[in-house]
């Protein structure tokens, strides 16, 4: 059987396997340009669950474990591929549900529930990708457990199916097979399941690398486990100050006092002359929150989950890898947004067009979906509009929906920076949320993007081949130009997009390292050859990887 002690230390396990080999994953995206890295996002995804699994004790029941696996999962997902990866092992988490150990035909289950949370969370499934592996291994599965009673079999046939299908991808991918690559999330998930294997075949944890830059994730002591089952009743402790009003529907701190001690305990109201200062351990701070409202306006607020202060504390955490507890506002208005964006510059601008929270993150530096909560969190808004402003950040955007329970959030696929800063600038707050979302996104869509990076490594794409190092000019995410001059394939890559009569707006946005000298010649050159016809606007974004973002409107 497959206990619960099992499955915490192969996730540990599992995490450390991927770690190890991470930049070989890296290694097979073939699309030359810089990205998230399969191989990083997927160490980091299932990192957060090993940090988590930590927690648990040696008597932890399968339902618990791998419970607190899918959450952890979730809120550390980075990429689409983490994103997939969290939503495979959510579906194992249903199908252990109510289990304290796992036989065969749960395995089936587990993999079946699997496959069926990955497929459904993506519009178009690729075949030849991770989910080709994941549902082959869970068609081995359901075939072995008919036949053997084994839990350890119909795992081990899982993975094997998954190797074998792994192979299979350049077949069904041409893409991997110009390369002469298997696909990376593939590769990073058979990586996750050897890792349990080792657990779960010999008893031992993989351990990581001297220079894999990870960490070691212990199992708990028996001292801390010991200290960390002492249940906490109330997880959050919320401090703040109401400023009184004398249009107040409630004046009479004493009935706060009594309603707060009904729903916690170390409850702390102390009234003054124009402030009442609040005090209260609970598992509603929602509920606090809205209660304290009705007194007048809240000031210094101040939420902490003392759950995870408590498990980080236990088991030895360091601090650079501490879960950062959000600081939650209270909604009072009825728009917010969140954008995600790099460089300082981009930062500026996406703030004075109206973004309440700035998530950095882009290219090589997808944020996890907690990192995106926790700014929804901060927003001081009823409805958030998430401007993810990448495509490989959407999906991680979309798990907050669920996530943030006394806000609405309203994840818009914007998949460039321009899109985003064109969907904030349509933004009507005479408009309801849903036409907003709407007008937004026609806004967005409206806008062509061309981008202007390096090559990350040797490459062919669409007949084009491309030497590491060379500069590429990118026409709405496809590779139009490969040069050697980031300003003349920045001129050629808008051109490429700019239709006369159709767009008379050019706004280039030039990154780090890149002199105030090119974007002027870029200015120049685009002024040069359309004249009075069209406005270039130029902006110092700041931002890494991309030496020009441009936008055509």
């Amino acid at each position: 059987m497959i206990t619960g002690l099992m499955f915490r230390d192969s996730i540990i396990s599992a995490a450390n396997n991927i770690a190890n080999s991470r930049q070989s994953v890296d290694a097979l995206n073939v699309f030359p340009v810089p990205d998230g890295d399969t191989g990083t996002n997927m160490s980091m995804t299932i990192g957060a669950a090993a940090k988590e699994m930590a927690s648990l004790p040696d008597n932890c029941t399968l339902e618990e474990a791998s419970a607190r696996c899918a959450s952890a999962l979730l809120r550390g997902a980075r990429g689409n591929s983490g994103v997939i990866l969290s939503l495979i092992f959510r579906g194992f988490s249903k199908g252990f549900k109510g289990l304290k150990e796992a036989g065969a035909k749960d395995i089936a289950n587990a993999f079946k529930e699997g496959v069926d949370a990955a497929y459904k969370a993506v519009m178009k499934p690729t075949e030849g990708t991770i989910l080709t592996v994941i549902r082959e291994a869970k068609d081995a599965a359901v075939e072995m457990a008919e036949i053997q009673d084994d839990p350890l079999e119909v795992a081990f046939a899982a993975l094997q199916a998954a190797k074998n299908a792994l192979a299979k991808t350049p077949e069904l991918l041409p893409v991997l097979k110009k390369a002469g690559v298997v696909d990376a999330g593939g590769q990073g998930l058979i990586l996750i399941f050897e890792g349990m294997e080792s657990v779960w075949h010999n008893g031992v944890i993989v351990q990581p690398l001297e220079g894999s830059g990870v960490t070691p994730v212990s199992t708990p002591s028996k001292s801390a486990v010991a200290s960390a089952d002492d249940d906490i009743e109330f997880g959050y402790c919320s401090e703040f100050l109401i400023e009184k009003s004398d249009s107040a529907k409630e004046k009479d701190p004493l009935k706060l006092r009594a309603y707060l001690e009904s729903i916690g305990d170390c409850v702390v109201v102390v009234d003054d002359s124009d402030i009442i200062k609040v005090h209260v351990h609970s598992n509603e701070p929602g509920n606090v929150i809205q209660s304290a409202l009705k007194y007048g306006q809240l000031i210094n607020i101040k939420i902490d989950n003392m759950r995870y202060q408590h498990a980080n504390a236990e088991v030895g955490v360091k601090d650079g890898d501490k879960i950062i507890e959000p600081t939650v506002t209270v909604p009072e208005n009825d728009y917010g947004f969140v954008a995600v964006c790099a460089g300082e510059g981009l930062e500026e601008l996406f703030k004075d067009i109206g973004a309440d929270v700035i998530v950095s993150g882009g290219q090589t530096m997808n944020p996890s979906t907690d990192d995106i909560l926790n700014a929804i969190m901060n927003t001081p808004a009823k409805t958030v509009y998430v401007l993810p402003n990448n495509k490989n950040i959407i999906m991680a955007a979309e798990q907050t929906i669920p996530l943030a329970s006394d806000r609405k959030v309203r994840v818009l696929q914007t998949r460039t920076i321009p899109q985003g800063i064109s969907a904030m600038l349509a933004f009507d707050e005479t408009l309801d949320p849903e036409e907003n979302q709407m007008a937004m996104m026609a806004a967005a869509d409206a806008v062509s993007t061309a981008q202007v990076t390096f090559a990350a490594r040797d490459s062919e794409v669409d007949g084009k081949t491309v030497h590491e190092g060379q500069i590429m000019g990118l026409c709405n995410g496809k590779i139009k130009f490969i040069g050697n001059d980031i300003v003349d394939i920045a001129c050629k890559a808008t051109e490429k997009m700019f239709k006369k009569h159709e767009h008379s707006l050019i706004t280039v946005i030039y990154g780090e390292g890149v002199s105030e000298e090119d974007a002027a010649n870029v200015e120049k050159k685009l002024a040069e050859k359309h004249g009075a016809e069209v406005e270039i606007s130029v902006v110092n974004g700041g931002q890494p990887i991309y030496y020009f973002i441009i936008a055509v409107e």
